[in-house]
């Protein structure tokens, strides 16, 4: 049951960079991640809240990204809120589909938010689905703080489900490696609530956030 009043407070960062080529399409494809840089990740972990629910994909750059965030503690696998499936793309580079598949990019391009790549699913379908995972989510961990290790399309999701935009319209969001979307969620007891933005693609800083 929703409490009236009630804020949940979602903390989203984005998993370390991948240890692929420049260009390459990872989507829901499998690979690890480059966990050098110290400085950002001690940066992230400083403003991320003590007793959170932490939730990550199924994903290992997601898992392994929480996991040097915080070794010691225990994460939940939504399988919803992992990235787009980009089909027949997956591990391919942007250039490699351009020169290879041109008409079929051609169109992709001329809506790539309804459009879907060869074999796999449209970002609007990834935002209907994060969206109700989201909101599952919130339910099950209300009031309380959540940090998602997540990716750039959920996130994107993410902000479309609390400004109201359509997912052609957060395309152009940029989501950097390590940096941080403050979200929260208020129950008004009926209803889905009501969404606020407390900051967007946040770098990594030592300090506490609000």
């Amino acid at each position: 049951m929703s409490v009236d009043g009630a804020v949940t407070r979602w903390w989203w960062v984005r998993h370390a960079p991948l240890s692929l080529p420049p260009g390459t399409i990872a989507g829901q494809m499998d690979a690890d991640v480059d966990l050098s840089d110290t400085g950002m990740i001690e940066g992230a972990r400083s403003w991320l809240p003590d007793n959170a629910i932490w939730l990550t994909t199924p994903l290992s750059r997601s898992v392994q990204s929480a996991a040097a965030l915080t070794p010691d503690q225990p994460t939940l696998g939504v399988p919803d809120l992992t990235e787009q499936d980009f089909g027949s793309w997956h591990g391919r580079t942007h250039a490699e589909i351009w020169d290879s598949e041109r008409a079929t990019a051609e169109h992709f391009w001329q809506d790539p938010a309804g459009n879907a790549p060869p074999g796999g699913e449209s970002f609007a379908d990834l935002c209907a689905r994060v969206s109700a995972a989201i909101m599952r989510e919130t339910a099950a961990h209300q009031g309380r703080d959540i940090v998602m290790v997540g990716h750039a399309g959920p996130i994107r999701a993410a902000m479309a489900l609390a400004l109201g935009l359509s997912p052609a319209g957060v395309l152009s969001v940029a989501v950097d490696h390590w940096h941080l979307f403050r979200m929260d969620h208020l129950a008004l007891g009926h209803g889905d609530g009501q969404w606020r933005l407390i900051g967007a693609n946040i770098p990594p800083c030592r300090g506490r956030l609000l």
